[in-house]
């Protein structure tokens, strides 16, 4: 079973939420809970629930017309828990300065959110044999 999971998305306008284009944190953790449900799913055949953040780190600014990669990985697993450990990363990034619809792809990507969970599997959803 993969313990790896990824999810690249482009932020919209919708998800904008501040002056400046400027999108909401709790949109990172909204894709954090994607790739949990993805892990889970690979991990146990059942999407599971997330239980808790351990930590939250908001590094960098988000806008909309960035493209974020969501990444996650399961690195430990007990009865019915998996602690995960998530990084975000801005990967492309528009360039209205050049013209409407000019972006970049960065060739450093820029870390702009990590943290760590647990999730949980009740022992009678787990389909997968490990």
């Amino acid at each position: 079973m993969a313990n790896k999971a990824i999810i690249r998305v482009r932020m919209s306008s919708h998800d904008a939420h501040y002056g400046g284009n400027l999108v909401d944190g709790a949109k990172m953790l909204q894709l954090f809970g994607d790739v949990a449900t993805e892990l889970l799913i690979r991990h146990d055949g059942d999407e599971g629930l997330f239980r808790a953040y351990d930590s939250v780190e908001f590094l960098a600014p988000v806008y909309a017309g960035d493209y974020i990669e969501a990444t996650g990985e399961i690195v430990q697993a007990g009865n019915s828990s998996r602690k995960m450990i998530f990084t975000a990363q801005k990967v492309i990034v528009p360039r209205p300065d050049i013209s409407p619809s000019a972006a970049d792809i960065l060739e450093e990507p820029i870390i702009v959110c990590k943290a760590s969970g647990t999730c949980v599997t009740p022992k009678e959803c787990q389909r997968n044999s490990k």
